[in-house]
Parts: C-alpha cells; structure tokens; sequence
C-alpha cells in the first residue's frame, strides 16, 4: 500500500513509544506547575494515555507476520493529531487547538475500524 516498510513502522512504534513514556513522566514532573496553572492535567493526562495505549498497537501491528501499513498509518497519524494537539493546548491554552482533537481521533477509529473489519486475519 504504502512505501512504508515494517522495519521502519517498528522503529517509529519504538520511538512513539519512548515519546509517550518521557511526555508523561515530564508533564507529572517538570510541567506539573503550568499545567495546574493552565487548568490542563487532565488534558495531558488524557494525551498521555491515549498516545501509550496506541504506541503499544503500533508496536503490535509492526511486529505482525503479516504487515498492516495502511492501519498503522491511520493510527500513527491519529496519535500525533489527537495527543499532539493535547499536549500543545495543555501547554500553550490557546482553545482552538481543541477543535483539531476531534480529527485525530478519526484516525484513531479509522485504524481501529481498519484493522476490525478491512483487514482478514
């Protein structure tokens, strides 16, 4: 489908992975103040989660026999639109980036329900 290899899709699973693990440790830790002040813990919190939960779904479609690009893409994408504008409106609290959220949780469903009904086992 895609020019994406698997190699590649595990070391960026890797890496989203990692991301998610040290975004999390830093906003409890180093960015708890602002983000107390900006009303946001529960908005990184919520980025945090949701970016580990599918770092770990990537991590399994990556290492899958056989290799599901096109929902992996579709998750990948959901986890940087959907956690990325959390994070960046946790950090920044300018309101419109909450209207970006929406979008990449539609790759986020989209690569769930890819990989639910597009994809034979």
């Amino acid at each position: 489908m895609s020019g994406l290899s698997q190699s590649t899709a595990l070391k960026a699973s890797a890496l989203i992975g990692a991301l998610g693990v040290a975004l999390g440790a830093f906003g409890a830790h180093g960015l708890e103040e602002l983000l107390i002040e900006n009303g946001r813990v529960d908005t990184w919190e919520t980025a945090a989660f949701y970016h580990l939960v599918h770092a770990v779904v990537l991590l399994v479609l990556a290492t899958r026999e056989r290799w599901l690009a096109g929902p992996w893409l579709a998750l990948a994408a959901g986890v940087l639109i959907f956690s990325g504008s959390l994070y960046l409106l946790s950090l920044s609290n300018i309101g419109w980036l909450g209207a970006i959220t929406p979008l990449g949780g539609l790759g986020l469903l989209a690569g769930w329900i890819w990989i639910g009904f597009g994809v034979k086992a």
